[in-house]
């Protein structure tokens, strides 16, 4: 068990990193905190919204907060799966090919518009997020660590998108939304200075071997048989009801309590409570979910409240 000095200095150290976050994305802290519980969670997160709203700038804001050495990829229709991987170039003074890493070998990658390219550029990702390691030529090599990737997307009925299939969706832990600025909030950030300015000012709160031992602090916090099956009750319901095209994944229940362990790290507790569970549970499992009715609808925030509201809460 952890002294409660130690549960102190992590909930200000974390405090502090969405404040400092918060002053930078205006009143937005439910999803910097969500964020940032992703990736204590060593998830990888998608931040899905109309263009112009934030969500690059809190990617390479949280890359700054964590001391990551990052790197940003646009992608576009014409992207290749070397491009973010690389590729073995031919060096005519050796008479070798030798081998280029591109920007996945990086502790953070940002994806910026990732549903703006092919599929076949997506799929370069497939490997990485979920292994942490890529192979080129028949070789396997591993990524850093820690490995995160930060992917936005613009809403699928904006013109020339490509939907992210089931298979790339289920490897983010979390899916988030900005949203517009409360007119407070607007008009501040109207008032103030340009965003990406204030951005240059921010320095790291924390570096990777800190975020690491916090990773592992996550993983101490202690999840109740009652916790366990309140979980798998969720689980369970989204199997066998007519209304979900496919239930929820092993992965997603996975996801869902690490999620709750990192939340509940972030409020100070080294418990999860049942609150942890719901506070996650629409980040977690909403990108996970598809409806019978198939409308083209994105109905994942309606099927998250059926599914909180049919369980009872232990």
């Amino acid at each position: 068990m952890l002294k409660n000095q130690s549960r102190n200095t992590i909930k200000s150290t974390l405090d502090l990193m969405v404040q400092q976050a918060g002053e930078i994305i205006l009143g937005k802290e439910q999803a910097i905190r969500l964020a940032l519980a992703c990736l204590l969670s060593k998830g990888h997160l998608l931040i899905e919204d109309l263009p112009g709203v934030g969500k690059t700038t809190l990617a390479h804001l949280l890359a700054r907060l964590l001391g990551l050495q990052h790197q940003r990829v646009q992608f576009t229709s014409d992207l290749l799966p070397a491009d973010i991987i690389g590729a073995s170039i031919y060096d005519r003074t050796e008479g070798v090919f030798r081998f280029h890493p591109g920007p996945i070998f990086s502790q953070l990658v940002l994806a910026d518009e990732i549903n703006r390219a092919t599929p076949k550029a997506q799929s370069a990702l497939l490997e990485a997020m979920e292994e942490r390691q890529v192979t080129v030529e028949g070789e396997t090599r591993k990524l850093p660590h820690p490995f995160f990737v930060i992917a936005t997307q613009n809403p699928t009925h904006q013109i020339g998108t490509f939907p992210l299939p089931e298979s790339q969706l289920d490897r983010f832990l979390m899916r988030i939304e900005l949203g517009y600025p409360d007119p407070r909030s607007e008009r501040e950030l109207l008032k103030g200075r340009d965003r990406r300015e204030l951005l240059e000012n921010i320095h790291p709160a924390i570096n990777s071997a800190q975020l690491r031992r916090l990773q592992e602090k996550v993983d101490e916090v202690h999840a109740s048989d009652a916790i366990l099956d309140y979980c798998q009750a969720i689980l369970e319901l989204s199997r066998n009801t007519p209304r979900f095209a496919h239930g929820l994944s092993p992965r997603a229940g996975l996801a869902l309590l690490r999620s709750a362990r990192a939340w509940a790290l972030m409020e100070g507790r080294f418990q999860v409570l049942p609150e942890d569970v719901q506070a996650v549970l629409p980040a977690t499992v909403a990108h996970r979910l598809h409806s019978t009715t198939d409308t083209g609808v994105d109905e994942g925030d309606t099927l998250v409240r059926y599914l909180m509201e049919s369980v009872s809460i232990p």
